[in-house]
């Protein structure tokens, strides 16, 4: 068994952030969000994992991933070199996936963890075609979408119709044998120009081979969006951060709930209210830091209040006097002095950004 994860893409939702890197590598709670998927892999037993990489982001892609060593996987990547659709990532990863069975999954995507294991489980066992996750959403318009019948049985995928026949939308991870080739060696470019993976199941379903459909039961999110990281940001921090503290917090800061704080960091007349979470060599100083907030490394605070944000690497924030919420700052970026004002600050400001509020 192997494992196909795609970290291609521009994301374009996600601007001004990824303007300047991989959507897939946006931490969530300090964590890239493409490694979630990696570890899962793992967890479940497949550690020969190929990712899929654009030309435009795969250095920093593989640079900040590496050959698998640190997860205990083999990775291998794989360079598309125009974004021709998902059922096209596949094709040109037939070389890496020869004909084993695969589990292909969205790098931009997270399933509650633990979950990927199961399915695995009921693919191996049953050995279907194609096993796809169905799951409830409210603008199935935005997904591919599955019309199944009153027994579950999937009756035809259509990728992001005007007009859905249900709200279930596939999730972003699916389990293939080797006919997934021959389905989209007939199958042709869409409106869009991509070779679509819900037409090459659609094919297998034509031709009646086995398709099984699983409702996903756990929680999922494509964190293309803002909103939709800051919810992933804010479930892997309820659910599984575990507090410790290796930084240097003074006799005027108060920590309370799960908190952790890495190594080198300085916490200095602070609240931090967990969940939260602090990367290392960080500077903390007359903050109040909220609930489902996550820092990443080498960043700077001083004079702020935050609640429920993301701030990237090497961020500076400093003499802000409302509250910033509902926020992600990127890599780098400096915000600072702004004069009191009644309403909270939402931002998505993207690496390197330099904003003075007036």
């Amino acid at each position: 068994m192997k494992a196909l994860i795609l970290s291609g893409g521009k994301g374009t939702r996600l601007r001004p952030l990824t303007y300047s890197g991989a959507k897939q590598l946006v931490p969530v709670a300090n964590k890239p969000v493409l490694w979630y998927g990696i570890e899962e892999m793992v967890a479940a037993g497949i550690t020969d994992i190929g990712i899929i990489i654009s030309p435009e982001t795969g250095a920093e892609v593989q640079g900040k991933t590496g050959n698998g060593e640190y997860f205990g996987a083999n990775i291998t990547y794989i360079v598309q070199e125009q974004p021709l659709g998902l059922a096209h990532a596949v094709q040109i990863a037939r070389p890496f996936l020869e004909n084993s069975p695969f589990v292909m999954y969205l790098g931009d995507n997270l399933i509650q963890l633990g979950e990927l294991r199961y399915f695995l489980q009921q693919f191996s066992q049953q050995q279907p075609d194609a096993l796809i996750l169905l799951r409830s959403v409210a603008n199935p318009s935005a997904f591919g979408v599955a019309e199944v019948d009153d027994t579950g049985r999937v009756l035809q995928l259509i990728e992001k119709p005007k007009v859905p026949p249900s709200n279930l939308a596939l999730v972003g991870v699916y389990f293939f044998s080797h006919l997934i080739f021959d389905a989209i060696a007939n199958i042709q470019p869409s409106a869009r120009g991509e070779l679509e993976i819900t037409d090459a199941i659609q094919y297998l379903i034509n031709q009646e081979k086995q398709v099984l459909a699983y409702n996903l039961k756990g929680w999922w999110l494509d964190t293309g969006k803002k909103d939709d990281l800051l919810e992933a940001n804010r479930l892997i921090l309820d659910t599984y951060l575990i507090a410790s503290v290796l930084g240097e917090i003074d006799a005027q800061s108060q920590i309370i709930g799960r908190v952790q704080i890495g190594a080198k960091s300085q916490v200095i007349n602070c609240t931090i209210r967990g969940p939260v979470v602090i990367g290392s060599n960080c500077h903390l100083e007359n903050c109040f830091i909220g609930p489902y907030s996550s820092i990443a490394n080498n960043a700077t605070l001083i004079d702020t209040d935050l609640e429920h944000s993301v701030i990237l690497e090497g961020a500076k924030i400093a003499g802000i006097h409302q509250r910033i919420i509902d926020s992600v700052i990127g890599q780098r970026a400096q915000l600072t002095l702004a004069p009191r004002r009644p309403k909270a600050l939402r931002f998505l400001i993207g690496d390197d950004c330099q904003i003075e509020l007036t």
